[in-house]
């Protein structure tokens, strides 16, 4: 197939230019030409190919993929989004965009980038008959269906959904119809891919790594080799062993017109002769001059409910959530709505394996950030809304832990007997935090003091060094440098009012 040569919409740095015609490169060499907009088939045999553009926060990396996603759909490339595949277009070309979270992939939708999380491309949703029909059509590989319950107003409305919004179970939902309706589960993906764009890529582990080399003959990594490495990997990142001319590195720091003092103070980390004392001064005095760093004597409560505090030590994070519970007067034996909640995975017996596959499609993955919404229909049933989903809203069976200082084990509010766990989300570990972005963050810094303390080391820097940098580039707008161990106290009562419903919400409902 041919079409004009796809238009590159920005002015490249000559770095991010070296970039994006190495991978177009190597792009060209599987068959997907960029420059002159020409697909062949895929080769089939021998090995895969990887390569890793790599950059610390600011350098482009983002932006770069959203070129390169941009180039190969003006070529014609399909994207695969995890929602819906037809049957009648998998011998052509095709690109996933991924990311190792929901949160991470929701910054780059917002970015115009349709992104999904690996998981929703390891396992598929298996459609029914009929509504397919719908998802085919809509994708625009059949005639406009008629099916029996659906108005021509319902398919109209599916469709300029689907216009602005490629997403076909939005498009359904505007239709009036539940993920119930039409996906009737979830298998494990058995047929391979051809293409992936893997963001956040640092804090991919080893098994996700060899599953993305399984399905995709051609990888390509987007992560910021600053970042803290995945727990267990001694402080190393996937493409750290790739060979060099597959490692393509992002060297010159984009800034906003305005400047930015976040990326400023990020990027001050590198000297090896800063320490702890001296980049808390810069950190000050950046204070007194952009109301986009806040040198706080206390922390933020209200923010928390949305933005946790990110700490280093488990200890910090139980004693900071708890005195959130304690100055909301949220009683023990209960949640109050709009508590934030972290999936700390789903325990199911193997009986229940589709339960599991519908929950973790719908977003409901270890890490996930979650917001609880009020009791399910059912006794340990809870309402949620999943952060960085598309259709956030579901009920499920839920066991919900909150730790207590100085007690071994948590205590529990309300339980099921099985479903989805889940810990307080107010102030989360900087490990976790990696691959989310919040518009306001506030850093503990009394616990990186205490690293810096220790002397701790990882990958040949001081981890105070790395936790501060992963901290910090978390912030969208404003961060809040918190020097004291203090509380504030709340403003006004928990809500969920800022969070918008899905068109249609899905429950997941599993009995026990």
């Amino acid at each position: 197939m041919s079409q004009d040569a796809p238009t590159l919409r920005v002015t490249f740095s000559h770095d991010q230019a070296e970039a994006f015609d190495s991978v177009a490169g190597a792009l060209r060499n599987t068959g997907v030409d960029l420059e002159n907009g020409q697909l062949t088939a895929p080769h089939t045999g021998g090995a895969g190919q990887v390569l890793a553009v790599i950059g610390k926060a600011g350098s482009g990396k983002t932006l770069l993929l959203a070129e390169l996603y941009r180039a190969m759909d003006d070529a014609g490339v399909q994207l695969v989004s995890g929602d819906f595949e037809s049957r009648k277009t998998r011998d052509r070309r095709s690109l996933a965009i991924l990311a190792p979270t929901n949160k991470a992939a929701s910054v780059l939708r917002m970015r115009g980038v349709p992104a999904t999380t690996i998981h929703r491309i390891l396992y598929t949703p298996v459609y029914d008959p009929e509504y397919e029909r719908i998802a085919e059509w809509l994708a625009g590989n059949g005639e406009r269906p008629e099916i029996d319950g659906l108005t021509d107003i319902a398919l109209d409305r599916a469709f300029a959904f689907y216009q602005s919004n490629k997403s076909i179970p939005g498009a359904m939902a505007a239709a009036g119809l539940r993920g119930s309706d039409f996906i009737t589960g979830w298998k494990r993906r058995e047929e391979g891919l051809d293409i992936g764009f893997v963001d956040e890529s640092s804090m991919l582990d080893e098994k996700q790594f060899n599953d993305l080399k399984e399905i995709f003959p051609t990888l390509v990594l987007f992560g910021d080799p600053a970042q803290l490495a995945p727990v267990g990997q001694s402080g190393s990142m996937v493409f750290d062993t790739l060979p060099a001319p597959a490692k393509l590195e992002l060297s010159r720091i984009h800034r906003q017109e305005a400047d930015n003092p976040i990326l400023d103070l990020a990027h001050a980390l590198a000297d090896p002769a800063l320490e702890f004392h001296h980049f808390e001064r810069m950190i000050e005095e950046k204070a007194k001059q952009d109301d986009r760093i806040v040198w706080a004597s206390r922390v933020e409560v209200d923010l928390m409910a949305r933005s946790p505090v990110l700490v280093w030590r488990n200890a910090t994070r139980i004693r900071l959530i708890n005195a959130f519970r304690a100055v909301h007067g949220a009683p023990e034996d209960a949640l109050l709505a709009g508590e934030p909640l972290i999936c700390d995975g789903i325990e199911l017996p193997l009986k229940h394996r589709k339960k599991r596959l519908d929950l973790e499609a719908r977003g409901l993955i270890k890490g996930a950030q979650v917001v609880y919404l009020g009791e399910g229909r059912k006794p340990g049933f809870s309402k949620l809304h999943v952060m960085g989903a598309e259709d956030p809203r579901l009920s499920a069976a839920s066991i919900v832990k909150i730790e207590k200082p100085d007690e071994e084990e948590p205590f529990i509010p309300f339980a099921a007997r099985m479903g989805a766990t889940f810990l307080h989300g107010a102030a989360v570990t900087i490990h976790k935090a990696q691959g989310s972005q919040w518009e306001d963050v506030q850093v503990f810094a009394p616990d990186l003091y205490v690293a810096a303390k220790m002397g701790r080391v990882e990958a040949g820097q001081p981890l105070w060094k790395r936790l501060a940098y992963v901290a910090i580039t978390r912030a969208q707008t404003r961060l809040l440098w918190v020097v004291r161990n203090r509380l504030a106290k709340p403003s006004h009562a928990l809500t969920v009012e800022d969070l918008a419903a899905a068109p249609a919400a899905l429950t997941l409902e599993m009995e026990t």
